[in-house]
């Protein structure tokens, strides 16, 4: 197998992926209904319902090179030692790559990866003090470096696992914005961390990504999406929430599409809160693109680019959902994908 890897983000037209976390406790059936519904574009499954260190952070947590974290009453914290909760990580991760490996024999193909971003990460962990990470730029160096580590060796392990995948690495980054605008609370609630410089957002993003060697999707739930940032630090994709697009969005969206940066548009609701798994809301799978073809037409883009420039995802992580409403949810993103292709306009 070829070390030489590509950052360049190459899909099929009409491509659908997912988030990253699924319903329920079964790895292998996680994983089962993943590479089944997602043949095109599969992810590795996490599934927080086990507990700590099978949720994103924990996981993410897990990965890091020479920094360890367990869980206190108030959260994540680091401590000086690899301890229970890190190698409860460690073995949930295990478990998922196994199960992953048996559904991808003879893969050929994109498989997608996801870790907590650091921005996000920095101000979710915290110090041996009680403060967040987030507070000393020292703490977030250090982070964001073994973080950058911990993730070119998960790639390597996974281009190992699965010959034949170009891997992708998704960062989650929900808490970009909140980071950027000052918004991040400090231990007390009293107040708040004071912003970060963008340009010191951007540089931190660009290095982690230099540093995998591999395409990276940046994705976040939250409004406000610094799609210029993203895309300047490397990104190759950019995953968001699409109902929270507002039209002082678009003139970054359409800088991003000509600049070829791919968008992973969640437009499939995350959870089945007020419709059954095959009801009246999974029955119209072209509908659930209408916005995006609008955006289209309002950026005066081609409609032959849609199918290559966008990717149909649901709008997050589908954990909440039942398990019937997860697979309707992927199959769903997997048909309105190809009448992007199928039918543009």
């Amino acid at each position: 197998m070829s070390t030489e890897r590509s950052t360049v983000l190459a899909l099929a037209p009409g491509t659908a992926t997912g988030i990253g976390s699924m319903p329920g406790e079964d790895a292998r059936e996680a994983a089962k209904t993943v590479t089944g519904s997602l043949e095109g574009w599969p992810f590795l499954p996490e599934l927080p319902a086990r507990g700590p260190g099978a949720d994103m952070t924990g996981r993410t947590l897990g990965m890091l090179v020479e920094l360890y974290a367990r869980v206190e009453p108030s959260g994540w914290r680091f401590g000086d030692r690899p301890g229970r909760d890190t190698r409860r990580s460690h073995a949930w991760l295990r478990e998922d790559l196994d199960a992953l490996e048996e559904f991808t024999q003879d893969f050929q193909g994109p498989l997608k990866i996801q870790a907590v971003g650091p921005w996000t990460l920095a101000s979710t962990v915290e110090m041996r003090g009680g403060e967040a990470a987030l507070s000393d730029s020292g703490a977030r160096r250090d982070l964001a470096g073994s973080l950058a580590e911990g993730l070119r060796l998960h790639v390597e392990d996974v281009s190992r696992r699965v010959p034949g995948a170009r891997v992708v690495l998704q960062l989650d980054e929900p808490g970009l914005a909140a980071v950027l605008l000052g918004r991040v609370p400090s231990a007390s609630g009293y107040r708040t961390h004071p912003a970060i410089d963008r340009a010191v957002a951007e540089s931190t993003l660009r290095e982690l990504v230099e540093a995998v060697g591999v395409p990276v999707v940046v994705h976040t739930c939250a409004p406000g999406v610094p799609f210029g940032l993203l895309r300047r630090a490397g990104a190759a994709g950019i995953s968001f929430d699409f109902s929270l697009i507002t039209q002082g969005d678009w003139d970054a969206v359409g800088e991003a599409v000509e600049a070829g940066t791919v968008l992973l548009a969640g437009v499939v609701p995350g959870t089945d809160t007020g419709g059954a798994a095959g009801g009246p809301r999974m029955s119209d799978p072209a509908g659930s693109v209408n916005g995006v073809r609008s955006l289209w037409r309002g950026l005066g883009l081609a409609p032959q680019t849609l199918g290559e420039s966008v990717v149909v995802t649901p709008a997050c992580g589908l954990a909440g959902a039942s398990p019937a409403y997860a697979r309707a949810a992927l199959a769903r993103c997997v048909t309105a994908a190809r009448t992007l292709v199928d039918d543009p306009e």
